[in-house]
């Protein structure tokens, strides 16, 4: 049960980072690359009734953390308080630059909630890729299984790094430039114009980008964490994640020369899905790995009662559907997206 819960938390996380990461990269789109409030609002319309509803993944992955991994949860929220702290602030005030920019007709007010929209949008994509880069590194676990994370040290990977290390920062630049590549993608396919061209320029910047950072990477997560060679060893069948991952890739490229976007986004998104599951390949058995391999959190140490996984399995497996559901109603009719 330990392991189905595992694969669950990864296909949650993988789904918020996929259908969310685009709104991220549509914010720091908006940011840089609008130069009116005409490109912005377009931009930021073409979001607008799916946005919200992309979080709600988030908030499914803490409650199937909660369930399936409690001892997971209270460990790491704990460890990384503060740069937690700092993600909740950023939610908000995301949402409130997106809800409170039409409130009042004035120009300041406008450019106010448009730069904390792509600025919180901006920080929080970098704050995600140092999270994952900072579970997939290890953390400086103590015995009775606690630690405390500075935001940076030294920015060595050592015994005892900081949030911020030469590693976690070369993740978060590219889960970054990533999802900016993602945005890109839905961008392209719902603007029009001089705004549409502008963005394929960016998109195709950014997925050279993305090449090189995946490249180097991969290559420093193979000596920053053994545990991914071990298991692609001992599990051949894994390297489909990342063979996934490169067709994605490829699938950008290849589908945005055709001119055929919708391909392209969905490119971009098995892309990411292959990526994130490609790190809970490099990272299993354990949910929150340490410096010292053998202080890191294993799914059987964190795993919750098996009574209530099975349980949670029954309304989870429904639940799921009528997201599922859902999801493709508010896709296909609320946002026309089968025009």
């Amino acid at each position: 049960m330990g392991d189905v819960w595992y694969v669950f938390v990864a296909f949650l996380l993988a789904g918020y980072v996929i259908l969310d990461g685009f709104d991220l990269g549509t914010g720091v789109l908006h940011l840089l690359f609008a130069r009116n409030d005409d490109e912005r609002h377009a931009m930021v319309k073409s979001i607008g009734p799916l946005w919200d509803g992309n979080e709600v993944w988030l908030i499914a992955a803490g409650g199937a953390i909660l369930l399936g991994f409690p001892t997971l949860l209270a460990t790491a929220f704990s460890g990384f308080y503060l740069p937690l702290i700092i993600v909740l602030w950023l939610l908000v005030f995301r949402a409130l630059g997106l809800e409170l920019h039409h409130q009042l007709d004035n120009p300041l007010w406008h450019r106010f909630w448009d730069v904390a929209f792509g600025a919180a949008s901006l920080v929080l994509a970098v704050f995600f890729g140092a999270a994952l880069g900072n579970v997939v590194r290890g953390v400086d676990m103590q015995p009775d299984q606690t630690f405390f994370a500075p935001l940076w040290t030294n920015f060595d990977v050592d015994p005892s790094p900081g949030i911020l290390d030469w590693y976690t920062v070369s993740v978060a630049v590219t889960a970054t430039v990533a999802l900016t590549m993602h945005g890109a993608t839905w961008q392209v396919w719902w603007t029009e114009g001089a705004l549409k061209e502008r963005l394929t320029k960016v998109l195709n910047v950014a997925w050279l980008l993305v090449v090189v950072l995946t490249i180097a990477i991969t290559v420093e997560t193979f000596f920053v964490q053994p545990q991914m060679a071990a298991n692609l060893a001992d599990h051949p069948e894994w390297f489909v994640a990342p063979g996934v991952s490169i067709l994605g890739l490829m699938g950008v490229r290849w589908f945005t020369s055709l001119r055929r976007e919708a391909l392209a986004f969905l490119s971009s998104s098995v892309y990411l899905g292959g990526m994130l599951i490609s790190a809970a390949a490099a990272i299993f058995p354990f949910v929150l790995p340490a410096r010292d391999p053998a202080l890191g959190l294993t799914i059987a140490q964190a795993v919750g009662p098996e009574y209530g996984l099975k349980v949670g399995l029954m309304w989870w497996i429904p639940g799921m559907a009528l997201v599922m559901i859902y999801m493709v109603f508010m896709y296909r009719n609320l946002h026309k997206l089968s025009h």
